[in-house]
């Protein structure tokens, strides 16, 4: 393999060969980590896994931001879309020492190099992808299209930072990373930091070209040019003349970044760096073209230990690089490699936003300045959003510079907009008259792109930061897969002492189905919360307050929280109100419970249980309540709310549980349950199914009925209507066997009267909507 000498690049070459040699070794090597002896069967992995194609793109990029790391002290956060290339990022982290640090085993020296080899992609340590175990990462890469969004929202209100992003061009063709190409109309030139984008063409993702290398290289341009990039082009096979051209356009990107903060107002500067797939492995497999190709995507040579033929490529591969010139014969990095590193926390593999070390806990104002007056239960009403809206106003203003506000153009509708009273939305394009609080340094941000939203947000959130993300309910299902990679993130970061716990993931998923009812059907999904508890329970969380200050209550609590993806649903629509704020501070701390006052058990026996979760399934649940007071005056019936739905997970399967015990006790087990829930059915029972009393369980939700109708509508068409409520539990009691033909029959009568009355007026009857709790009714 040629080496450059030419412009002072022999250094920057060194460190690129070490950084592959190390990379191939990953990928390969059991034993014999610097080549002593020839390569034999018992030094190779039995299983070959890893990616070996986006990896020399990976390290040649690395090793030039070193080059002016260490020549300009820059700060520098290194984000790789090819993620996958992980041996090239733990090689690099392993080159500064960094890795050695966090991974005592995997030293820089000959046995930590055989560590480094062994752990890689093998049974006991660490993944093939860049996970919480490499220093410096913030982004695992496994599902391609989100590194833009966390690399513009880790330099979010870092400005002295410079977050480089690699961006794959497989990855180039996802919708989040198409998407992503807006940053600049969102980025302030001197509050945040730069974003430095590399879109990497090797030509080929696991077995197909890619589009953007196939573009015409000017139409490619002229598309990013009109994002508001500016793109430089560096081309070649060549690793000298690669060297020589990568240099130039990065320091001119660099000059351009310090002039944009500067205050001139420019383009921002983007590099497509097209080099081939798999650049330096062996040129010809068995006859088949390899390097440059889709076949270099993962393992270049696959029987390796079983081919001699193969073997013998393998280790002319890796003497390609010349280790013995790279690596003294103690294993530590020799000569001109060392020079091209980085101190201290200056390395990107010991950047301190890359560990949230700089995290600062919210400092949040008193919940009981915004708590609303609860003078009797459900006879009084609030927009539960616009109440928690003040508060995190309140919020804001006593944390100017780490919270922010995320929402798919749908932050006043969620009546957040007493948040607009102390800041603007982000805004850095042409402004019309017409135009709503726009600011070049607004805290909010609103894009329609849920995947932008979220993978901002997790950038901030990585760096240390905190954050709120509101959206329609039925909406939350687009950032699925997003919200289970930062779930598992987080799992796997809390194994690693040296990554400080980051603020955790908080949703307000508003705009609900129970009131999509003008939207209808597209609108009315449910499903987020089941895809979200049924994965990690160390990190996820949901919470449905039953009111506003419920919901003032677990929204304070998830701001201070941190490790956790918090999903809290609320609705923003005038709605009654149950609890005062003291009352909400102990129902909230506790999870569930019993409301007495507006049960008819007292401390006799129990006929039935009428348990809710939800808004309007309590709203239902207490007129449902109150009709069996009227109806049946001898029925004992208890009501429960639950506001944290863990707590009704065993303790085994989740550390919200309470015991079986508890469970009994506040459901009453033995009686029936009726359970209205806010969401789809099944998932009440997935938690409760090994719970006394489950065989009694009767949970009635949402069932995927649904279209333009009334609110009230809405509950009956799935069964959660007050009528139907008061009618399962009068179903359940064997004891008023006698009187449920007749008292069914009324039932039934009211819930088609207000049928009938909805579709001849469109509005539900007023014993629906002006509905109250009577004063007689409660018992204290």
């Amino acid at each position: 393999m040629a080496k450059t000498n030419s412009n002072g690049l022999e250094a920057v070459d060194a460190w690129w060969r070490a950084a592959n040699y190390l990379s191939a070794g990953q990928l390969y090597l059991l034993d014999n980590p610097l080549l002593t002896e020839p390569l034999r069967p018992e030094h190779i992995k039995g299983r070959l896994l890893g990616h070996w194609g986006t990896v020399p793109g990976l390290t040649l990029i690395y090793a030039h931001l070193n080059r002016l790391i260490v020549r300009d002290g820059r700060r520098v956060l290194f984000v790789a879309g090819p993620g996958h290339g992980a041996a090239g990022l733990n090689a690099a982290a392993w080159l500064e020492g960094s890795y050695g640090e966090r991974h005592p085993a995997a030293a820089r020296d000959v046995d930590g190099m055989r560590e480094l080899f062994r752990q890689f992609s093998f049974p006991g340590g660490v993944p093939s992808h860049a996970s919480p175990h490499l220093p410096g990462s913030i982004h695992e890469g496994g599902e391609l299209g989100y590194s833009l969004a966390h690399a513009t929202g880790a330099a979010l209100d870092n400005p002295d930072l410079t977050a480089v992003c690699v961006i794959g061009d497989g990855e180039a063709e996802t919708g989040p990373l198409a998407a992503s190409w807006h940053a600049p109309a969102f980025l302030h030139p001197a509050q945040d930091g730069a974003v430095l984008p590399i879109l990497h063409l090797n030509g080929y993702k696991i077995a197909n070209p890619t589009v953007p290398a196939r573009m015409r290289r000017d139409d490619l341009t002229a598309l990013l040019r009109s994002h508001g990039w500016a793109p430089t082009v560096v081309a070649g096979d060549h690793p000298a003349k690669v060297h020589e051209q990568f240099a130039t356009a990065l320091e001119g990107a660099f000059e351009r970044i310090d002039e944009i903060r500067s205050g001139a107002r420019a383009e921002r500067p983007l590099i497509v760096l097209a080099t081939p797939k798999g650049w330096t492995c062996p040129a010809r497999v068995n006859g088949v073209a390899v390097e440059g190709t889709w076949r270099a995507h993962q393992i270049p040579l696959s029987e390796v230990r079983e081919d001699p033929y193969h073997r013998a490529l393998l280790e002319e591969w890796l003497r390609s690089y010349h280790p013995e010139d790279l690596f003294d014969e103690g294993g530590e990095p020799a000569g001109a490699v060392g020079s091209v590193c980085p101190h201290g926390t200056l390395r990107m593999s010991d950047n301190p936003h890359a560990h949230a070390r700089d995290s600062v806990d919210l400092r949040l104002p008193d919940i009981r300045a915004h708590t609303v007056d609860v003078g009797a239960p459900a006879t009084g009403q609030a927009e539960a959003t616009r109440v928690l809206g003040g508060y995190l106003r309140d919020a804001l203003t006593a944390n100017p510079r780490r919270l922010l506000f995320f929402s798919p153009d749908e932050h006043t509708s969620n009546r957040l907009d007493a948040v607009l009273e102390v800041t603007g939305r982000r805004w850095q394009e042409a402004t019309a008259p017409a135009d709503d609080r726009l600011s070049p340094d607004g805290r909010v941000f609103e894009v329609l792109s849920e995947h932008l939203c979220q993978g901002w947000l997790e950038g901030y959130l990585l760096t240390g930061r905190h954050g709120v993300f509101s959206t329609y309910e039925a909406f939350a299902h687009i950032v699925d897969s997003m919200v289970v990679q930062h779930a598992k993130w987080l799992h796997s970061a809390s194994e690693y002492h040296w990554r400080t716990t980051i603020p955790s993931l908080n949703y307000l998923v508003t705009s609900h189905v129970w009131r999509e009812d003008h939207n209808g059907a597209s609108h009315q999904d449910p499903g987020f919360l089941d895809h979200v508890l049924s994965k990690r329970p160390e990190v996820c969380r949901v919470y449905l307050p039953p009111d506003a200050n419920c919901l003032l209550h677990v929204f304070d609590h998830c701001l201070r929280g941190r490790g956790r993806v918090n999903v809290v649903v609320a609705g923003k629509q005038p709605a009654l109100q149950y609890l005062s704020g003291e009352q909400a501070a102990e129902h909230c701390d506790r999870g569930l419970g019993v409301w007495s006052w507006a049960g008819t058990d007292g401390d006799g026996e129990t006929d039935a249980v009428l348990a809710c979760a939800g808004d309007v399934p309590t709203q239902e649940t207490l007129a449902a309540a109150a009709l069996l007071r009227e109806l049946v005056p001898d029925l004992a019936v208890r009501v429960v709310n639950v506001v944290d739905l863990a707590r009704l997970f065993p303790p085994d399967r989740h550390p919200h549980g309470i015991t079986d015990r508890e469970y009994a006790e506040i459901f009453a087990a033995g009686r029936p349950v009726v359970f209205a829930f806010h969401g789809y059915p099944w998932l009440i029972h997935q938690l409760t199914y090994r719970r006394p009393g489950h065989e009694q369980l009767h949970v009635r939700g949402f069932h995927d009925n649904g279209t333009t109708t009334t609110p009230f509508q809405m509950c009956a068409m799935n069964g959660i209507d007050r009528y139907q409520l008061a009618l399962s539990v009068l179903e359940q009691v064997p004891r008023v066997a006698d009187r449920v033909g007749h008292l069914r029959a009324h039932l039934l009568h009211r819930l088609h009267a207000n049928t009938v009355h909805a579709e001849r007026t469109g509005s539900d009857l007023p014993e629906i909507t002006d509905w109250t709790w009577a004063a007689g009714e409660t018992r204290r």
